[in-house]
């Protein structure tokens, strides 16, 4: 548990870059559009309980296997944000079924450390191009979904993106007090 701390407050910390394709703004909403390249991801999901019963227990899995505790004991460091992906049903509540993940840090994409805990997976994901909204404080299931709705509204029905899930970013350790960063990604779909 301390060296997951340790690594999460003063390991390595990386911002998964991205290529920023617009930058707008639309009735007062500034929004972005980006691309994040394919990387490997640690991941852990989650049915039956909510956003905020569960998001907690899985975030902390993640960055104890980052934080060394995998199979050759390695603190990678941290790749933000950490991404939950959640699946709104259609009154904009957001389903019990929910995942989480990090970016495998720069320097471990090509042989991630395995994890000791059977839960958490090494997944290759595709790259994304994403509609981003950003937004500060401590965020719960609350805060993200009246973001969600914020950029949905911005966007309006025609935008081309997925509306079965969306993401649910943080770019903060989870001891940052104030200044935190917090964002929603809309996976836009592919012509």
């Amino acid at each position: 548990m301390f060296n997951m701390l340790k690594n999460s407050l003063f390991g390595n910390t990386e911002d998964t870059e991205y290529k920023l394709l617009s930058s707008e703004t639309k009735n007062g909403v500034r929004y972005e559009v980006r691309r994040y390249d394919a990387a490997k991801y640690a991941s852990i999901s989650s049915e039956g309980r909510s956003y905020d019963q569960v998001t907690g227990e899985l975030v902390r899995k993640l960055l104890m296997y980052i934080g060394g505790s995998n199979e050759q004991g390695e603190a990678m460091g941290i790749a933000f944000p950490i991404i939950i992906t959640v699946y709104p049903r259609n009154d904009g509540v957001l389903s019990r079924r929910l995942a989480a993940a990090i970016r495998i840090p720069s320097t471990y994409q090509q042989s991630p450390p395995s994890p000791t805990d059977g839960a958490i997976g090494i997944e290759e994901r595709p790259g994304m191009t994403v509609y981003t909204l950003q937004f500060g404080g401590f965020a719960g299931e609350t805060e993200f979904r009246a973001e969600a709705s914020r950029l949905t509204r911005t966007l309006g029905e025609t935008a081309p993106f997925q509306r079965k899930q969306y993401f649910c970013c943080s770019y903060d350790p989870p001891l940052k007090p104030y200044g935190r960063r917090n964002e929603v990604w809309f996976l836009q779909e592919e012509p």
